[in-house]
């Protein structure tokens, strides 16, 4: 996180998938016109036994501070989202992760596609597949 109390491992060469999210809700938590997202099994990544006391969790369908899932976890103390939580899978931010040795394209977290185009607050014109909502939905043009 950005204060550094928060600090995991994750245990894959690479992600399943990386996708830019505009759904209304990720713009709102973010403060930003969309989310960018690397997909991992859960078991994919370890917080450190220091950081586990420092993790906050939000349950948004019940407004409530609760590790209930799927729920947003951040950093209790600087308030950095880290990752979304789902049953199997988890949605990490890969701006928030440091590499010992980074991948030298930087073709390791690059997004696949636009999801929840149909919510966006500005046309994004990169050739990548976009869909109105969820992967492999109704697809959309880069512009209207």
């Amino acid at each position: 996180c950005y204060c550094s109390r928060v600090e995991y491992t994750i245990y894959a060469e690479r992600p399943l998938d990386s996708k830019f999210c505009h759904c209304t809700e990720c713009q709102r938590l973010h403060g930003a016109p969309m989310q960018w997202a690397a997909i991992f099994h859960k078991t994919s990544l370890r917080f450190t036994p220091s950081s586990l006391p420092h993790l906050a969790f939000y349950h948004a369908p019940t407004d409530t501070q609760a590790h209930t899932l799927p729920c947003k976890v951040a950093c209790a103390h600087c308030r950095a989202p880290l990752l979304d939580e789902g049953r199997n899978m988890l949605m990490v931010f890969p701006s928030l992760i440091y590499f010992h040795d980074p991948p030298k394209d930087g073709s390791l977290f690059l997004p696949k596609c636009h999801i929840f185009y149909g919510s966006r607050v500005v046309d994004i014109l990169d050739g990548k597949p976009k869909y109105r909502g969820h992967q492999g939905g109704e697809r959309m043009p880069e512009s209207e």
